[in-house]
């Protein structure tokens, strides 16, 4: 019985730049982005060239996987978390636990006491964070939830995964613009909303 095999290619991610800069980051989206599994259609009747192209169009349509490293409100637990879990918005499924394999400053700023990982990597500690497997439809929420790319830019990290002994790409809302006096901030590793440092995040439907 014959079989129909599809593989599908992830597109770019708003990639600028000269091309040789394009190459290089096509290659470090390719680590982030998650092919989804192969298609395999059983062939029981005539009319291959027809299933060939149907099975075509729904690659086309297939929404195309990413990682993404939540280290703030979205985890697991804090006040922004339910956003993940709302179909409305996307599917997101959590794969685990992990650390930034750099040390970043993670701070919390601002008078909603909002955390805000500055990407200045090698200052600051490893942050820990949830791993999430998201669908384009979730990745283009988040950028809009995450003010992206004016309040955060969304850039590639190397992620240490936990309990895996292995590293992973993903997609994490940092800052470059910001105040210069929030580098002078308490550094965090593993943020909690309702930690001992006493600044509870303000939640958007109460301000």
């Amino acid at each position: 019985m014959p079989h129909l095999l599809l593989d599908f290619e992830p597109e770019g991610v708003g990639r600028v730049g000269p091309p040789s800069v394009q190459k290089h980051q096509a290659e470090a989206e390719r680590l982030a982005l998650v092919q989804p599994e192969r298609l395999q259609l059983s062939v029981h009747f005539p009319g291959q060239r027809a299933l060939r192209g149907l099975a075509a169009a729904s690659a086309r349509f297939s929404s195309r996987m990413a990682h993404v490293f939540v280290y703030g409100t979205l985890k697991t637990g804090q006040p922004n978390h339910k956003v993940l879990l709302d179909g409305a918005h996307g599917r997101a499924a959590l794969r685990g636990r992990g650390r930034t394999v750099q040390p970043y400053p993670l701070v919390i700023a601002g008078e909603h006491n909002i955390p805000r990982l500055l990407n200045l990597p090698g200052r600051g500690n490893r942050v820990a964070g949830e791993i999430y497997t998201v669908d384009e439809q979730m990745l283009h929420f988040l950028d809009e939830f995450e003010g992206c790319p004016d309040m955060y830019q969304r850039t590639l990290v190397t992620i240490a995964v936990e309990g895996a002994g292995g590293t992973l790409q993903c997609f994490v809302y940092s800052t470059a613009t910001y105040p210069p006096e929030w580098v002078h901030l308490p550094y965090h590793d593993d943020y909690d909303s309702q930690g001992k440092h006493g600044l509870r995040y303000n939640p958007r439907e109460n301000r």
